[in-house]
Parts: structure tokens; C-alpha cells; sequence
């Protein structure tokens, strides 16, 4: 029986993204799958997700990446906007942390079973 569907944005290669998915097709849900370097959110995406996700924006940054050092943002983003910030992150799917999922009601980032536990 499924639960639902989930819209998964993620890297395939990543492996913190396929586990992420491999728990929640576990656990019985229908995947919709986005390659984030492919395909990053654009800013009006960000905007509707940010909120449900109950993080401030700079937690969405994948501050390990290569595109993030590549760039400075440590240093960059404590003097940005929100607003800025998100047009960063809507730039280069590799600047977001991953896998965001959402069902459209809520959102999370990044994988912790005990996250995915208490919100899927």
C-alpha cells in the first residue's frame, strides 16, 4: 500500500540521497524524482518551501559542496538577504543541501532517520 506521493529533489550519485530514498520507498511512498544539478528550485520554489521547511534559508546551503568554497559564501552570506540568498541557491543546485522532499504541506532537507521518522 503506498503512503503518498513525495517529490524528491537530490543527486543520484550522492549517496546520503539514495538512502534517503531507498527509506522512504521502504517505507511505502510513490517518488517523484528531480536531479538537483539538473534542475535547481527556482527562487518562487524557495520562497513556498523555506517556510514548511520551519529552517532559516542559510540551513538550506550545502556548505560541504565545491560550489559553496568555490564561491566565498561562507563569508558572503551572513550579509545577504534572504532574498539574496535564494537567488543564490536557485542559481546552482549544487549550492542546495540534499535531498529536499516535500509533499507539498511540508518540507525537509538533508536525511536523519530520526527526521524522516517524526515527518514522513
Amino acid at each position: 500500500m503506498t503512503k503518498g506521493k513525495l517529490t524528491v529533489y537530490q543527486y543520484p550519485p550522492c549517496g546520503t540521497c539514495r538512502s534517503a530514498v531507498k527509506w522512504l520507498q521502504g517505507r511505502g511512498y510513490e517518488l517523484e524524482l528531480h536531479n538537483l544539478w539538473e534542475e535547481a528550485p527556482s527562487v518562487d520554489q524557495l520562497r513556498k518551501w523555506i517556510p514548511l521547511s520551519g529552517l532559516p534559508v542559510q540551513k538550506w546551503f550545502n556548505v560541504s559542496g565545491d560550489a559553496y568554497r568555490e564561491l566565498g559564501l561562507k563569508d558572503k552570506i551572513p550579509g545577504m538577504s534572504d532574498e539574496e540568498k535564494m537567488a543564490v541557491l536557485a542559481s546552482n543546485g549544487r549550492l542546495v543541501k540534499r535531498p529536499v522532499v516535500t509533499d507539498g504541506r511540508k518540507v525537509t532537507v538533508g536525511f536523519k532517520e530520526e527526521t524522516y521518522e517524526a515527518e514522513w
